[in-house]
């Protein structure tokens, strides 16, 4: 059942507190008077009748209450701009009279628990994220007076939460996982079954054999690491037949009371096989020399991809790109605006690619700005293509030369530029650097509340 307001959040208790106490923080009673405006949470009402169309089930009145949308908002944004985890969030937050007072959380009650409001987010989605951002631009739009006049539009990467991948570790992870997996499902096929034997002290001895390659030699080394990346490979692969024989075992055995328990267990394990396949087929053509196209980096992120950018300290990056589009009121030195959802696509897309997501994202709130500036990455005929429904009187793209005065030029490149502050601003200061949440919808839901909380503290800042 769906809970939106919170209950009162002062009691009998907090009458005997300080008024300091109190009293929020400056920039938490910003925040607070901004997010207490119902209109901000209609997405996530409505995203609940959607799931009573789509499901049949009536969510909306039926079952356990769920937590306060109203509370789970906040304790999403203390989340994004102090960079917390779920536990971390709930103790901070459990220990803290401001936090509770902006949460609205009562002083006797609990804070709710870090599983509920994790599950929460994947439930609610990225979509819904994304509405509460439009949301939030419309009322700054409307009610504070922010005019759109210029916009800049770069693509980053927003890393996965892997390490670095490589192709004998990527074996290593999946003779672990598959024999895991399978133990947890042996008794659901039944007496007989064969169990899927667990590799890794052989695949381990491999591992530790290629760190005492690495010192040699160039022409030594390259023989004998792929020579035992090889037989990774291949201890991968007995691996990944043992999984499917018990997997087509449980369906077989599927029938009657709890068959679509099994099926859903036989179908997890045919897709961990499925990766794990993928992997020894990498192995194989690195062993054969060919190319490998759309690479998989992780067993437990399978959307992430090899990202190259061309940086001198991190050549290549592990995750996803990310198109970003800031609106300003103008385009003096040090402007501030508002991010609107960021875009993504699988894979390793180009800018002029995501451009018409961005393009039509604009479009959509009938945002229309008068000038755009771009990164070098971008082309101009695609440029051009993209935008014929925003059509801005002047469109800058870094590196290219532009039919408009020496002084305009200058003055939107240095505009340009500052799209490169707003990002690492967004890392470090909102979580944007690195996506704690697996796939690539965990990444969009990740990368919409850090814009959706950055979006609150600029029109917090720009309302004075």
């Amino acid at each position: 059942m769906l809970t939106m307001q919170a209950p009162q959040a002062e009691t009998l208790w907090d009458e005997v507190l300080p008024i300091e106490v109190r009293e929020l923080p400056e920039d938490l009673a910003k925040l607070d008077e901004l997010l207490s405006d119902p209109e901000l949470l209609r997405p996530i009402a409505e995203h609940w009748r959607r799931e009573v169309t789509e499901t049949g089930r009536a969510v909306l009145t039926d079952g356990r209450p769920t937590i306060a949308m109203e509370t789970y908002v906040r304790l999403m944004v203390i989340k994004q701009r102090s960079e917390w985890g779920y536990e971390t969030l709930v103790g901070e937050v459990s220990d803290s009279i401001h936090l509770r007072r902006f949460c609205l959380i009562p002083l006797q009650a609990r804070v709710p628990c870090e599983s509920t409001i994790r599950k929460l987010t994947r439930r609610i989605g990225a979509e819904t994220v994304a509405e509460l951002t439009r949301a939030l631009v419309a009322k700054a739009t409307r009610e504070r007076r922010f005019r759109a006049r210029a916009a800049r539009i770069d693509s980053t990467v927003v890393e996965a939460d892997v390490r670095y991948p490589t192709d004998s570790g990527l074996a290593a992870d999946g003779v672990r996982a598959l024999a895991r997996e399978a133990r947890k499902v042996r008794a659901l096929a039944g007496k007989g079954a064969k169990a899927v034997r667990d590799r890794s002290r052989a695949v381990g001895k491999r591992l530790r054999a290629i760190s005492r390659t690495l010192p040699r030699r160039v022409g030594e080394r390259k023989a004998e690491v792929m020579r035992l990346t090889g037989e990774c490979g291949e201890l991968l692969k007995r691996s990944v037949a043992e999984t499917r024989r018990i997997a087509r075992r449980i369906k077989v055995r599927a029938r009657g009371r709890g068959a679509r328990a099994k099926l859903q267990r036989a179908a997890k394990l045919d897709e961990l096989a499925d990766r794990c396949e993928r992997v020894a087929e990498q192995i194989q053509k690195r062993l054969a020399g060919e190319a490998i196209k759309d690479r998989l980096v992780s067993l437990a992120d399978p959307d992430a991809r090899p990202i190259r950018k061309g940086k001198r300290g991190k050549p290549t990056e592990f995750g996803y790109v990310t198109q970003l589009c800031e609106l300003t009121p103008n385009t003096k030195p040090g402007a501030r605006g508002l991010i609107v959802p960021p875009k993504t696509a699988p894979g390793n897309p180009n800018e002029d690619q995501l451009l018409p997501q961005t393009a039509a994202e604009l479009e959509r709130a009938g945002i229309h700005p008068r000038e755009v500036a771009l990164d070098g990455g971008f082309n101009t005929g695609p440029t051009a293509t993209a935008l014929p429904d925003l059509p801005p009187e002047s469109t800058f793209i870094a590196g290219r030369r532009e039919p408009a005065s020496r002084r305009t030029r200058r003055r939107l490149a240095r505009y340009r530029a500052g799209a490169e502050g707003r990002i690492s601003h967004l890392k470090r200061g909102y979580g944007l650097g690195r996506s704690r949440l697996k796939g690539e919808e965990g990444q969009r839901i990740w990368s919409g509340w850090a814009a959706f909380a950055y979006d609150l503290d600029t029109v917090a800042v720009l309302s004075g």
